[in-house]
């Protein structure tokens, strides 16, 4: 077994993984902090219990994928950290702001709870704008030039409306009444800003390498990898199809498939990871530095694997262990006596 070959490749599964769960499973929160000015005061109390038990832990995701970045990556850290050091900032800051919101919202007096709700929905948007910023930069290798951040900013906007969109399927999952009736309007209304998120880094990534277009645009690869793109909008053609058809349903009082468009969504974050993780490997930065040449030494990589081997299980099986305990439909109350 070539070690100096393997180790890398594990790490940047492991990385991968690490976005992957963040991006579903803070994905929906910061979505929901999107759309909590759409509502009444009880209605936003409603909407943040679905989130109370989980979006702390969620956010570990993060923190453990820029762990593995730092420790087993750390060239491209080094370049990509100075790359977007201002949207990096500027996300910490929101994450920030974001936690002592949502905890000074439950314990605050009335009157005060407004500005907490307001400072919420700025941090989940600032957060969500950054995300998409950096990923659009990244995308384009950090170049400049009006388009390159013309498109960074576009991609920005088009991620709150995939994360809104994966926000409002939880709330379909999580809520019932009216509440949920909104939520199946607003995943309608956002679902074709998704649809633009997905193609934009569907159509980035191979203009920002020859070797990425190579990947995809070229016989036999062309036709085996097909089926990802047409799958991932099949995907989005049946979650169009099937939001006033279940919506009806709710209306009806029969909430039997409420999970199916947060399961659809999921899906389709899983594709899309799919196929931007082919498109990129072995490159971490893209036509600038593989996985090889930006890792750590051998012995290094050990090290850090063995942490990695403890770590990793013991934050699935929490993370798994906190959805099962709070399962089901949330309560319209969230309190911390």
């Amino acid at each position: 077994m070539n070690l100096t070959y393997w180790l890398p490749v594990i790490f940047a599964g492991l990385l991968t993984l690490s976005m992957l769960i963040y991006v579903v499973l803070d994905g929906y929160d910061l979505g929901i902090g999107l759309l909590l000015p759409s509502v009444e005061r009880a209605e936003k109390t409603q909407m943040l219990s679905t989130i109370g038990p989980f979006w702390d832990a969620n956010e570990t995701w993060l923190v453990l994928g820029i762990g593995l970045l730092l420790a087993a990556f750390p060239a491209a850290n080094s370049l990509v950290s100075g790359e977007l050091y201002l949207p990096l900032a500027f996300m910490l800051g929101g994450l920030i702001i974001r936690g002592v919101s949502f905890d000074f919202r439950v314990k605050a007096r009335e009157p005060h709870q407004p500005l907490w709700d307001s400072a919420f929905f700025v941090s989940s948007l600032l957060v969500s704008l950054m995300q998409g910023l950096m990923l659009g930069r990244y995308l384009m290798g950090f170049s400049e030039g009006w388009v390159a951040w013309g498109f960074a900013w576009l991609t920005a906007l088009c991620l709150c409306n995939a994360y809104a969109l994966l926000g409002a399927s939880w709330l379909i999952l999580k809520t019932t009444g009216s509440l949920q009736a909104r939520a199946y309007v607003w995943a309608k209304q956002v679902l074709l800003g998704a649809i633009a998120a997905v193609a934009l880094v569907s159509i980035a990534t191979p203009l920002a390498s020859p070797a990425i277009a190579a990947k995809w645009f070229v016989l036999p690869q062309f036709l085996l990898l097909l089926p990802l793109p047409l799958v991932t909008f099949g995907l989005f053609a049946l979650l169009n199809y099937l939001l006033p058809r279940l919506a009806r349903r709710q209306a009806q009082g029969d909430d039997r498939y409420c999970w199916v468009p947060f399961v659809l969504c999921v899906s389709i974050v899983l594709l899309s990871f799919w196929g931007l993780a082919y498109s990129i490997f072995p490159d971490i930065v893209i036509s600038k530095m593989t996985i090889w040449q930006a890792a750590s030494d051998t012995e290094a990589l050990w090290a850090i694997l063995v942490v990695a081997a403890v770590v990793l299980p013991v934050v699935l099986a929490y993370t798994a262990y906190v959805y099962r305990v709070f399962h089901g439909k949330a309560a319209t109350e969230l309190s911390y006596d």
